[in-house]
């Protein structure tokens, strides 16, 4: 509304901002509900290592990367063991080691030329596309979430095996400290 207010009064189609001195607070959450290692244990039972569905579960938990960044992710992003790319969201450059359980999938999995996740025909997903058919992957295996509380599970997973403040910036993008 603030937004459109300040349009309409730019434009002068009305004298005055109605919003000016609203204080409108938004409800707090606490964003994306984590997975839990007894969901990815059951995701990972469901959907064989080579398939497509483990494929994206293993570049989202291992890498951190959010659903239009893990689209986009190929081997033109990958030098001597070691992730690099600009995020889309935030455009932060992020670095993240190559893990062997991750090496190991991109080894037996069917991918893409340009981009690991691919539809069955071989093109690169978009990110809208990708969330869709990653949950209804979820589904399947009788697992609630989504793609994102996989982040969050590869950040709790980094952070229990001694990551850093500085490591897990450097991994998820993030900055000052407050996030990790």
């Amino acid at each position: 509304m603030r937004g459109l207010f300040r349009w309409a009064v730019n434009a002068e189609f009305v004298a005055a901002d109605p919003t000016n001195g609203v204080n409108a607070s938004r409800p707090r959450n606490e964003g994306f509900r984590v997975r839990t290692e007894d969901e990815i244990d059951r995701f990972e039972a469901h959907w064989p290592t080579g398939s497509r569905e483990r494929l994206a579960l293993a570049i989202l938990l291992y890498t951190g990367l959010r659903r239009g960044d893990a689209v986009k992710l190929g081997r033109q992003h990958i030098r001597d063991g070691v992730i690099s790319m600009r995020t889309e969201k935030t455009g932060m450059a992020v670095t993240i080691p190559l893990l062997p359980e991750l090496a190991e999938i991109f080894a037996v999995s069917k991918t893409g030329d340009l981009a690991f996740i691919a539809t069955v025909t071989g093109t690169p997903m978009t990110k809208e596309s990708f969330g869709n058919w990653f949950r209804d992957a979820c589904k399947a295996a009788g697992v609630p979430g989504s793609a994102h509380g996989l982040r969050k599970a590869g950040a709790t997973r980094a952070a229990n095996n001694g990551a850093t403040v500085a490591q897990l910036e450097a991994i998820f993008g993030w900055s000052g400290g407050g996030m990790a």
